[in-house]
């Protein structure tokens, strides 16, 4: 392992992969966002507070934003499970909020445990649920029920941000 590796939390590695390219690069940026979250756990507790409550405020907008795009191209693709995963995003972005809220009141947060779990759900949800929707799109597109053209034209309605 490279020594710029022993720095990062979270690899990219070619299971996040969804074959839908304005989302796996907005996994790239979590990936990212992830990363720079785990720095600023091991920044020394002078900084720790006004780095770790920037890089988690950086995180929580940037989840928002791509759970957002993402259900947007599961509504257009009409995702059969789309309830259940909209429900699952809801339920960490509460669970993110609830966090940061409390950070931001002085409530001590183990910044590095926070990271952890965030990394474990954020990824396991892509490695997994996120596999299932890419699964059912590549499935559409073989059917020539959904075309490249059509994802283009969802990823412009979503915008190319990220």
């Amino acid at each position: 392992m490279s020594n710029e590796k022993v720095h990062e939390i979270v690899l990219w590695e070619d299971k996040y992969k969804t074959g839908i390219e304005l989302i796996d690069k907005q996994h790239h940026t979590l990936v990212d966002l992830t990363n720079q979250l785990f720095l600023a756990c091991r920044a020394g507790d002078d900084v720790l507070n006004v780095v770790f409550q920037d890089a988690m405020h950086k995180m929580v907008d940037y989840v928002r934003f791509h759970f957002t795009a993402e259900l947007v191209l599961l509504e257009k693709i009409q995702y059969p499970d789309f309830q259940n995963h909209k429900k699952m995003h809801i339920d960490l972005i509460r669970n993110v909020l609830d966090a940061a809220k409390e950070y931001d009141e002085g409530k001590k947060l183990t910044p590095n445990n926070f990271v952890r779990t965030l990394r474990d759900w954020v990824f396991g949800h892509i490695a997994v649920y996120d596999k299932m929707y890419a699964s059912y799109a590549a499935d559409q597109k073989r059917k020539g029920i959904l075309t490249e053209t059509m994802l283009r034209e969802i990823e412009t309605a979503i915008g190319n941000e990220g």
